[in-house]
């Protein structure tokens, strides 16, 4: 006896054969994926009555592929909202002036990311700077009368003639350009100028930063060079205004960032790794005296990862932000040692959280599996999340697959959590096929963030062909504090392995996921687990792996992070070649028979691409059904949003190939 499924397609197949099909329900694809906007740099006016913030989106066309943000404006009541500023150039990172008559931002439109100044009240914009290499950062002054900002060392002019004759031969590890702060004042001279001045100098970059209340020095962080493979040597020093001399502040052998003057001044907070650090990340909030001092450790927050977002007006502690298991969240952490507390307790995710100069209001983007990020502001004073904007009010309102939390307990009984995202239209007691998605990292997370963001990896339109995606927060993840993020060191490919595939039977368990209709993909870290993968089990049908770590060894030889290997397994691989091999998809990739498609980006530094070819080639030796994309000009991330594109609709008709 046919179900009513089987009789509804077999009617639909007359109905076509007749000229009298109904058109299909629109669904999520890559395509449709694209029209959702990002949100960004949400910031409180002083008064608290108005919100800028800034607005992404895509820009598609036969000679652009780019994406294109401009600010927004609205009333804190979210009415009034507005596009405040436009062209065909980006112009971001909104700040207001201590009186709120102003606001300062960044644009390339005239070529380079200068700093331009426009009223509050709109008019045009004027240009403040005019850079050779592009602002990176900028604050104003507490009296509002100049704006300190970064900007990278500028080619001089032998390099650039170099460069133009092509005798531009370089050493590596030299010639780095490092960042340094410079001021600007905002009023012109008497001859009509605005004398740029330069405040830090010397062999190292600057990190982040922030003023003093009277504004006669700057508090700042930096490294020995850009390098990412530095940030472990990071220290903090401050420089004095009128004079551009530097005294050092914070330099132990931790690594210390995101220092934050106190309200009245006589006090430093910033966030110390642990000793020595380590790049499975621990970190403190610790309060200093400015003038100097013995540091103080707060309390612990729960992942023990927190990014400061600023002061309480009181000055009785500080906001934090920091993942809590699948849930992006801000907290609070008295000075007097008091427990750490979240201030926000529902399930969704929070994300670039700033403060306003009179510490009343909390800008953010808000956002949940299925809610599109919206800018939002909420008083200090409670926890009462009003939106601002309506960005996404004319993004597409297609049928989203119901996302959960669902836990199981791996191989060993430890607990592993993972978000399961349901096809479009589940129907209890029948069974789909599984995505499983496997993050970066490894101290990556998945949390709970709108799935029809635009991606690589297009949760949402996965969905809407019928299938199953589980995203695993496995061990060696952030958001669950130290000890299951620190579970995988010198294991990657063991025990995290079996919180996968555990994962994997829990989802066929619940009757979801058809066990002959398997697939897993994962970038950077998710791309080494899943090259892992297809070299341990044939239980997957297909796989697509992006910017992939395959060979441990050649890994550490060529990233830009050579220390990171060898920090997670505690031996350089001169000193402990099997540890490396034995942990590497390469030396294990025979017999490898999963259908395999790789993406990577040509101009990867993290991951060089030759990961990529490693396994491409080692596959295609075999027999193995395989294919390699590579994305030109991308580093480890795509970042042009026709290659996005490509790479969302590869995945899908890989799958859809194999999974069928």
């Amino acid at each position: 006896m046919r179900s009513t499924r089987q009789v509804l397609k077999i009617a639909l197949v007359i109905l076509a054969a007749a000229g009298l099909a109904f058109p299909v329900q629109a669904q999520w694809t890559p395509e449709e994926m694209m029209k959702v906007k990002t949100v960004g740099s949400v910031q409180v006016s002083p008064d608290g009555k108005r919100v800028v913030y800034t607005v992404t989106e895509p820009v598609m066309t036969e000679d652009k592929s780019e994406y294109l943000t401009q600010i927004w404006m609205a009333a804190t009541d979210g009415s009034g909202s507005y596009q405040f500023t436009f062209g065909e150039k980006t112009s971001s990172n909104p700040q207001w002036s201590p009186c709120g008559q102003w606001i300062a931002f960044t644009s390339s439109r005239s070529g380079k990311n200068n700093i331009w100044l426009i009223r509050a009240d709109g008019g045009e914009a004027e240009r403040l700077t005019d850079v050779k290499s592009g602002v990176g950062s900028l604050g104003w002054s507490p009296d509002g009368r100049s704006i300190a900002f970064t900007m990278a060392d500028p080619s001089s002019d032998q390099e650039e003639k170099d460069q133009k004759a092509r005798n531009d031969a370089r050493i590596v590890g030299e010639g780095h350009k490092m960042s340094h702060i410079w001021v600007i004042p905002v009023a012109k001279d008497a001859a009509g100028k605005r004398e740029v001045r330069r405040l830090t100098q010397g062999a190292f970059t600057v990190n982040d930063w922030d003023w003093s209340p009277d504004g006669k020095s700057i508090v700042f962080s930096h490294q020995p060079t850009p390098v990412a493979d530095d940030w472990t040597r990071m220290d903090i020093s401050v420089v004095d205004v009128a004079s551009a001399a530097i005294k050092p502040f914070a330099a132990s052998g931790a690594a210390e960032a995101g220092p934050l003057y106190s309200p009245d001044g006589a006090w430093i907070a910033y966030a110390a790794s642990n000793l020595p650090p380590t790049w499975a990340r621990v970190a403190w909030v610790m309060v200093a005296p400015a003038a100097g001092g013995a540091p103080r450790k707060l309390a612990a927050t729960f992942d023990e990862q927190p990014d400061l977002v600023g002061w309480s007006a009181d000055g009785r502690g500080l906001y934090y932000a920091e993942t809590n298991r699948t849930v992006n969240r801000l907290g609070f952490v008295p000075v007097d040692g008091g427990a750490a507390k979240i201030l926000n307790s529902d399930d969704n995710s929070v994300f670039g959280v700033s403060l306003n100069q009179t510490r009343t209001a909390f800008g953010l983007n808000l956002q949940g599996w299925d809610r599109p990020a919206e800018a939002f502001l909420t008083p200090v004073a409670a926890w009462s999340p009003r939106q601002v904007s309506q960005v996404n009010a004319d993004a597409p309102k297609h049928p989203l697959g119901k996302t959960e939390v669902i836990r199981w307990k791996s191989k060993d009984g430890l607990e592993i959590e993972g978000l399961l995202t349901y096809p479009v239209g589940y129907e209890k007691g029948r069974r789909y096929p599984l995505i499983l998605n496997v993050h970066g990292g490894p101290a990556g997370v998945f949390v709970q963030s709108f799935i029809a963001n635009r991606a690589t990896y297009p949760i949402a339109a996965f969905a809407a062909q019928g299938w199953a995606v589980l995203r695993c927060n496995i061990r060696g993840s952030s958001g669950y504090g130290k000890k299951l993020r620190h579970a995988n060191i010198k294991d990657w490919g063991g025990m995290d392995f079996q919180d996968l595939m555990t994962g994997v039977d829990r989802v066929i368990a619940m009757g979801v996921a058809d066990a002959g209709r398997l697939g897993v993909m994962g970038w950077s870290y998710g791309g080494y687990m899943t090259s892992w993968i297809i070299t341990q089990t044939k239980r997957f049908k297909a796989a697509s792996i992006g910017a992939p770590v395959t060979n441990l060894i050649s890994f550490t030889g060529t990233a830009d992070i050579p220390s990171f290997i060898p920090d997670y397994f505690g031996a350089e691989f001169w000193d402990n070649p099997e540890t490396y091999r034995a942990h590497s998809a390469m030396f294990h990739i025979k017999g490898a028979t999963t259908p395999t498609l790789i993406q990577q980006g040509e101009q990867d530094v993290r991951v060089p691409i030759q990961q990529g070819y490693e396994i491409y080639n080692a596959l295609k030796r075999q027999g193995t059904t395989v294919k390699m994309v590579v994305y030109p000009r991308q580093p480890h991330g795509l970042q042009e949003p026709l290659l996005v594109l490509d790479a969302g609709r590869r995945n899908i008709e890989w799958f859809k190939e194999y999974l069928k």
